[in-house]
């Protein structure tokens, strides 16, 4: 074989291999959307369980009405999760809904910890959140849903910082001490995915080659009649 015909072989399984990785990446984004599909109805629902357990109903005298919680949890939790159940349901395995589903689930996460007025137990929903997020293989996903929580801690630590800290006059520190510990699990998230991107590479490409292997030696075996 001469060294042109080599080149385009090696040119071919290159090629083959990378379309064999894409289409695996393609599918763990769709059934990725798919699990956030159910986690983002789930936790919708929870959200309104949560509400009507902790503050079900606010008294004025002798009218009884439903507490802003509940109205908050139902209300707003459905917008937030609206668009990504409706990019999920069109647009499933593109680079827009994966983005559209860490904004809503990071949303999700600030609208979890406001309705248990910043309790820090519900704190870790936003790392558990982060770890889904990774599940996508896309490092870009995750600095969203960084960016998300970032603003959301920064924003609601200056303007209402009972719904994040718990206390009406947290240290100034305490978005710091968040923040580092968010970056900290994303560097590692952002590894691990670098990680998994590089074996499912080399894996596609040693399928492609025995492939390729097995092809040539039928096409080189002598016929049954020969």
């Amino acid at each position: 074989m001469s060294k042109v015909q080599t080149d385009r072989t090696a040119d071919a399984i290159v090629a083959r291999a990378n379309a064999r990785f894409d289409k695996w990446l393609d599918e763990r984004h769709v059934a990725t959307d798919r699990f956030f599909a159910w986690l983002l109805a789930g936790q919708w629902l929870f959200g309104i369980a949560l509400a009507l357990t902790i503050s079900p109903h606010a008294w004025s005298g002798k009218v009884e009405s439903i507490h802003a919680h509940v109205w908050l949890a139902t209300l707003l939790g459905g917008a937030i999760i609206s668009l990504p159940l409706l990019l999920i349901a069109v647009r499933p395995g593109r680079g827009m809904t994966r983005h559209v589903v860490a904004l809503g689930q990071m949303l999700i996460s600030a609208l979890l910890i406001h309705l248990t007025g910043g309790r820090i137990e519900t704190h870790f929903h936003v790392f558990v959140s982060l770890a889904f997020l990774a599940f996508y293989l896309d490092w870009r996903v995750l600095v969203t849903a960084t960016l998300v929580v970032v603003a959301d801690h920064l924003l609601l630590g200056l303007f209402l910082p009972e719904s994040v800290y718990g206390v009406a006059n947290p240290e100034w520190w305490r978005f710091l001490e968040h923040a580092f510990w968010v970056l900290f699990l994303i560097s590692v998230l952002v590894y691990g995915c670098a990680s998994t991107i590089k074996t499912w590479v080399g894996f596609a490409q040693e399928v492609v080659m025995l492939e390729a292997l097995a092809e040539r030696q039928l096409d080189t075996a002598p016929s049954e009649g020969a």
